[in-house]
C-alpha cells in the first residue's frame, strides 16, 4: 500500500480525502492533525516522514480564519507558509510528491472575469499573504508537487452552508452580501480531483472548485430551497454589512471566480456544476 499523510485530516477536505481512499487496495492515509504533528517544527516533520516514507504528502492544514490572521500574524505565517515549506522539505528529501491547499485569496478580486493560474497574484489581506507565501515555499524547496487554489469550500465540518441553515432555524430573515462573487465548491469534489491528479506526474499550479458562479446571497438563497427553508435572505452589500460587524474585517476579494484552467488543458477531468453539488450536499447532511 502506497502511504500518504495527510496534515489537517479534521478538516473537511481531510475528511472528504479520507472518504475517497476509504475503499482503495492502493493508498492508505496515514491522517495528522494538530495533535500528532506540528507541522511548523521541521524536525518533527522529519521524523515523521522519515518513519512512514510516504508516497505523498497532501497538506489540508491551514489558519483559515480570514479575520483572525489580521491579528495573529505570526502564526498565520507558521502554520500558512512555514508549514508548506516543511512539509516540501520533507517531500524532497525522502522522495515523497508534494500536494498543497491553497486559495482564491492569493488573488485582489479587481477583475470580472475568471482567475486561470497564469494571472498575476495580489493577495490583499494577511490569509492570503501568508498562503502565498506557502505556495512560493512549495515551488521552492518541492521537487514534485501540485497546488491546488479552490475557494467557497463545504464538506463534512463547520462551514458557510451549515451556518446559514443554523441562523434560519432562528430568524425569519438572514443578511448576506449580493457583491462578492465565487464559486461554491464541495469538498467530495475537491477531494476526486486531488486523487484523480495524484497518481500523475501532471505536476503545477491547479484552480480546483466547482463549475459555475454565483454571489453569496444567491448561494444562500439556494441553500434554503434545496432544504426547504421559508427564511427570507436580504441582500446587502459589502461596505453595508461591514458597518454593522464587529472587530478586524479583513479585505475579501470581490471578484474570486477561479477558472480550472490547467485541469481542462492538460487532464479530462471536470468538477461538478456548483448547482449540481450543493444539491447533492444538501440532500446528504437532511
Amino acid at each position: 500500500m502506497k502511504k500518504i499523510i495527510v496534515t489537517g485530516c479534521n478538516g473537511q477536505l481531510g475528511r472528504a480525502i479520507n472518504e475517497v481512499y476509504s475503499n482503495s487496495s492502493e493508498f492508505e492515509c496515514v491522517n495528522t492533525d494538530v495533535a500528532e504533528l506540528d507541522i511548523t517544527n521541521i524536525d518533527a516533520v522529519n521524523r515523521l516522514v522519515a518513519e512512514v516514507k510516504p508516497y505523498a504528502i497532501v497538506n489540508c492544514a491551514a489558519h483559515t480564519n480570514v479575520n483572525g490572521c489580521e491579528t495573529d500574524i505570526d502564526n498565520a505565517y507558521r502554520i500558512n507558509a512555514i508549514g508548506p515549506r516543511n512539509l516540501s522539505i520533507a517531500a524532497t528529501r525522502y522522495g515523497a510528491k508534494m500536494m498543497h491547499i491553497s486559495t482564491d485569496y492569493v488573488f485582489d478580486g479587481n477583475t470580472d472575469k475568471p482567475y486561470i493560474e497564469f494571472d498575476t497574484t495580489n493577495p490583499q489581506g494577511i490569509y492570503g499573504k501568508t498562503k502565498l507565501a506557502g505556495e512560493n515555499f512549495v515551488k521552492e524547496f518541492a521537487k514534485e508537487y501540485f497546488i491546488i487554489r479552490t475557494a467557497w469550500l463545504y464538506g463534512d465540518g463547520k462551514n458557510f452552508v451549515k451556518t446559514m441553515l443554523g441562523l434560519s432555524e432562528k430568524y425569519d430573515k438572514v443578511t448576506v452580501v449580493g457583491d462578492q462573487f465565487g464559486s461554491p465548491t464541495s469538498a467530495k469534489e475537491l477531494a476526486k480531483a486531488m486523487a484523480y491528479l495524484l497518481p500523475t506526474d501532471n505536476f503545477g499550479v491547479f484552480h480546483g472548485t466547482c463549475e459555475g458562479s454565483t454571489n453569496w446571497a444567491d448561494f444562500t438563497r439556494e441553500i434554503f430551497r434545496l432544504a426547504g427553508v421559508k427564511t427570507e435572505v436580504e441582500t446587502v452589500t459589502t461596505e453595508q454589512y461591514n458597518k454593522n460587524a464587529s472587530g478586524i474585517i479583513a479585505p475579501r476579494p470581490a471578484y474570486s471566480i477561479l477558472e480550472n484552467y490547467m485541469l481542462k488543458l492538460t487532464t479530462n477531468h471536470m468538477f461538478a456544476n456548483w448547482e449540481d453539488a450543493i444539491a447533492e450536499y444538501i440532500k446528504d447532511i437532511k
